[in-house]
């Protein structure tokens, strides 16, 4: 069990008052915090180790590369790649995704074939398929949703076809919190000659992801939303497809060799990495790998189930507040969306951020969700491994504050 007052004490930013409170941060859907471990990996290589990677053969040089690739080979281990050949760096999920749709999609993609994905999906899993179906002509379709918010397996069956040639589904929706069934989706995506794509941005950082078991082809999250730096992230391929793939980025560090007419391409995974990369947040990225894995992914998605299972009853109290998604604990994760009647989520969020809690509002990149649910935005609480029971009741008690004031005028808000 995570004793996550210890843990919140690893994360400094937390310590620390804000409007005259101490900080409650429920925004971690949007990006978590970092532990200082991670904060030390990025200021070491900086302060001892800073050169490029690959390319020298000096001692700074040496330790920098050895540290970048070492990097890389926990990644592999913690999403449980068969290959380090198998795990690019990029800038994060939305890069991992561009890359599939304009690499994959243009070399095997064809006028008139489908792409499959869900009304659920953030705009980083909705926009690079919509580019790619105006460029090869193709048709873009949306599985349906339940009336509880889960995906709808029945129409997934309707829309996956043998026209199908790429299906891309969230792991984790970062607005419903619900948990894709995403072997079974693979399973129908192969069943059909698609391949499997996995916004893994919700997923990876709160619960165990073996990219083995779940047989995706491609699988993209964010560094950031795992205790690691910004601007960090990693596209998981399947060797087979990522031979076959050109790259989408050239110049140095992917070359092999250089004509005056022609180029070729380093081998894997570097091919796909051109310039000077991300050493330092790579590295960091390496150090919240070590860090989620000594604290445990299944304690942390328990840990998360937990609050959940504390707060969601405590919200659902509370007259004239609506969640959505699953209404029940065990099906959602540590992500809870909702809205006050007669109360704009911006207002919502400004008089929180008066109370010290810090949560999201507005459309959360996710604008077709927030149509099919006909509501123009919503207020967003998400919870990690350092938020504790003490933080729900804030969040509950400041919601109530808010509610009173907006509703009948109470000078409870500061």
């Amino acid at each position: 069990m995570i004793d996550s007052h210890k843990v919140k004490h690893a994360f400094p930013i937390l310590d620390q008052i804000v409007n005259d409170e101490p900080l409650v941060y429920l925004d971690n859907a949007a990006t978590t915090q970092k532990p200082e471990v991670v904060l030390d990996a990025v200021a070491a290589y900086y302060h001892q180790d800073n050169a490029n990677v690959h390319r020298g053969v000096h001692t700074l040089a040496e330790r920098a590369t050895q540290s970048y690739e070492a990097a890389r080979e926990k990644v592999r281990q913690f999403i449980h790649a068969k290959k380090t050949a198998e795990v690019l760096f990029t800038r994060g999920t939305t890069t991992g995704l561009n890359w599939i749709a304009r690499s994959f999609g243009d070399q095997f993609v064809h006028e008139g074939d489908e792409i499959v994905i869900s009304y659920m999906e953030h705009h980083s899993n909705i926009i690079p398929w919509q580019q790619l179906a105006k460029r090869k002509q193709a048709t873009l379709k949306y599985i349906q949703l339940t009336p509880e918010g889960t995906l709808d397996m029945a129409d997934a069956k309707k829309q996956i076809t043998e026209k199908t040639a790429i299906v891309s589904i969230a792991h984790v929706s970062n607005v419903l919190g619900v948990i894709n069934p995403i072997a079974e989706l693979t399973a129908l995506a192969h069943a059909n000659q698609a391949v499997m794509v996995v916004d893994g941005a919700q997923a990876v950082p709160h619960m165990s992801v073996d990219v083995q078991a779940l047989d995706c082809d491609f699988y993209a999250f964010s560094g950031h939303k795992m205790c690691g730096p910004t601007g960090t992230g990693v596209l998981y391929g399947k060797r087979t497809w990522l031979e076959k793939m050109e790259p989408v980025e050239f110049g140095g560090e992917m070359i092999d060799f250089v004509h005056l007419q022609e180029s070729t391409w380093k081998e894997l995974p570097w091919k796909f990495e051109a310039g000077t990369p991300n050493i330092a947040g790579a590295i960091g990225l390496g150090a919240a790998v070590d860090y989620l894995q000594e604290i445990g992914l299944d304690e942390i998605h328990q840990h998360e189930a937990d609050i959940v299972s504390y707060a969601l009853p405590k919200l659902q109290a509370i007259d004239g507040l609506t969640i959505y998604g699953p209404q029940e604990a065990a099906k959602r994760t540590g992500v809870i969306a909702f809205n006050i009647d007669g109360i704009h989520p911006h207002d919502v969020a400004t008089a929180l951020d008066m109370e010290g809690i810090a949560v999201r509002a507005g459309h959360h990149c996710a604008q077709p969700l927030l149509q099919y649910l006909q509501v123009p935005a919503t207020a967003r609480a998400s919870f990690y491994l350092y938020n504790t029971r003490e933080d729900a009741d804030r969040l509950v008690d400041a919601i109530k504050l808010t509610k009173e004031f907006f509703q009948h005028g109470t000078d409870t808000i500061r």
